[in-house]
C-alpha cells in the first residue's frame, strides 16, 4: 500500500488531479474551493500540496482526490492510478521520486500557512469593518475599527498577497519578518479580541 501512495504522489502533482478532475485552475494556480461555497478562487495548488485560505483545508493530492470523491485515501490512491494510467506494482523511477524533505522545509511551510491564515482572516475582518463602521456624516467621529481598517488594509492585503502569488524567496523573508517581530501572533490576539467583543455585544442585546 505505502509503494501505491508513493507512486501515486510521485507522479500525479495536485494540479494535475484537480484539473483532471474538474477544478478550473486559473492564474498562479489559483482555484473555487470545492469543499466550501467559494464564489472566488482561494485555494492554492502546489506542486505537492494544497491549501484554502478559505476554510482552509489542505492535503496532498491523495486528500484532495479522497474529498472530492468520498473514498479513502486507498480508494482514492487506486482511482488516480487507474485515472492516470499507473502501475501500482512498478515503482516510480529515481527521477520521478521526491527528495525527501528536509524538516526545517516543513517547518517554513507550516509557518507560511499559519501566516496566511491569520492573514486573510484578519483581511476579512478589515473588509468587513471599513463597510460596516463607515461614518454616515462629515460631522461623526469615526469609529475605531473603521480607522483600523483604513490604515491597515493595504498592508495586510500586500503581505497576503506576497505569501499567495510571491516568489519563494519573497515568501520565506516575509513569513521570517512576521514570526519573529511578533506580528501574526499579535494579529491573531486582535481576532480573538474581535471575537469576544461580538460575542459580548450578541449576549448584551439578547439579555
Amino acid at each position: 500500500m505505502s509503494n501505491l501512495f508513493e507512486t501515486v504522489k510521485a507522479s500525479v502533482s495536485v494540479r494535475e488531479a484537480a484539473e483532471r478532475y474538474g477544478l478550473k485552475v486559473g492564474r498562479n494556480a489559483m482555484t473555487c474551493c470545492p469543499f466550501h461555497d467559494d464564489r472566488h478562487p482561494s485555494m492554492k495548488l502546489n506542486q505537492d500540496f494544497y491549501y484554502c485560505f478559505g476554510c482552509g483545508a489542505t492535503g496532498d493530492v491523495i486528500d484532495l482526490v479522497s474529498q472530492l470523491f468520498d473514498l479513502s485515501p486507498y480508494e482514492a490512491a487506486k482511482k488516480i492510478a487507474e485515472d492516470f494510467g499507473i502501475d501500482p506494482d512498478k515503482p516510480p523511477t529515481a527521477a520521478a521520486l521526491a527528495k525527501p524533505k528536509h524538516p526545517m522545509i516543513n517547518a517554513i511551510r507550516d509557518d507560511e500557512r499559519y501566516c496566511h491564515r491569520v492573514l486573510w482572516d484578519y483581511l476579512h475582518l478589515l473588509t468587513d469593518w471599513k463597510v460596516q463602521y463607515a461614518p454616515t456624516s462629515m460631522d461623526e467621529d469615526p469609529d475605531d475599527r473603521f480607522v483600523e481598517a483604513c490604515q491597515m488594509l493595504d498592508y495586510v492585503k500586500c503581505l497576503a498577497d506576497i505569501l499567495a502569488f510571491g516568489n519563494p524567496e519573497d515568501r520565506v523573508v516575509t513569513v521570517k519578518t512576521l514570526m519573529k517581530d511578533g506580528m501574526i501572533t499579535g494579529l491573531e490576539a486582535r481576532l480573538d479580541r474581535a471575537k469576544e467583543e461580538d460575542h459580548a455585544k450578541e449576549e448584551s442585546a439578547a439579555g
